[in-house]
């Protein structure tokens, strides 16, 4: 009976060592979090995408609407060589127009793995689900402090067989509730990929990443910038925007 009990107290006090070293948060209660922010039911953004190659650096205008997860559009403003290319995405299908060809093509099979405008993101990253809890099963391993911030740690495996990445280090910035930092890789254990976020701000209730950085460790340069120049939520979209017909239509 005393052996139980000393086990039973020794195993409340782990518990609650735990709870007060974490926050009390588990690591799916941090993750659930961190989707918060990315959730809603329709968004209108421009963003500016800064593509830092080895050689050039090249910076595109981009507007998008969006509608839950599974439905996006986005048109390019500039540069002139780009004006005028869209790209629809349905669930995970994906089509793009260019407009000097006129003509219309669905990314597929390898195609997916290509860079989307000679940046560092892939089109296979553009169709990923961002509510990583849909596809990802976290797990808290410590705390750290980046750029400044609190930090918790969690590591991601995933439950699914179609993500890009087979897992991901997150570094979650412990009162905004933003993946700071997130270390991409294969199924290997292979880093592939290095995703940070360089500035947030708040729309409404919800913070949101202002300034990003995509780095493919295979690829010189600085990797590729994304600035989000403004951003609204919840806000009326006509349905015709997530059509094929769109991609021919003038916007």
């Amino acid at each position: 009976m005393k052996r139980s009990r000393l086990v039973l107290v020794l195993t409340l006090g782990l518990v609650l060592y735990h709870q007060i070293s974490y926050g009390v948060l588990t690591g799916k209660e941090i993750l659930n979090r961190v989707d918060k922010n990315y959730e809603s039911s329709t968004r209108i953004a421009l963003s500016t995408m800064v593509v830092k190659g080895e050689r050039e650096t090249r910076t595109l205008k981009i507007k998008s609407w969006g509608q839950g997860l599974d439905k996006t559009f986005s048109v390019y403003l500039s540069p002139p060589r780009d004006k005028g290319t869209k790209m629809l995405k349905i669930k995970d299908e994906l089509w793009t127009y260019s407009p000097d060809a006129d003509r219309t093509i669905k990314i597929a099979g390898h195609m997916l793995r290509q860079s989307m405008s000679g940046s560092d993101v892939s089109y296979e990253d553009f169709l990923q689900d961002p509510i990583l809890s849909n596809s990802y099963e976290p797990k808290l391993t410590g705390e750290d402090s980046l750029k400044g911030r609190a930090c918790y740690q969690l590591e991601l495996k995933a439950i699914k067989d179609d993500v890009a990445y087979s897992s991901r280090k997150l570094w979650v910035d412990k009162e905004r509730f933003m993946p700071l930092k997130q270390e991409l890789y294969a199924k290997s254990g292979k880093l592939l990929k290095v995703f940070t976020i360089d500035e947030v701000f708040k729309v409404k209730n919800r913070w949101y990443p202002k300034k990003m950085n995509y780095k493919d460790v295979m690829l010189k340069g600085d990797g590729t910038e994304i600035i989000v120049d403004s951003i609204e939520f919840d806000v009326a979209i006509p349905e015709y925007i997530f059509t094929k017909a769109s991609l021919r239509a003038d916007k």
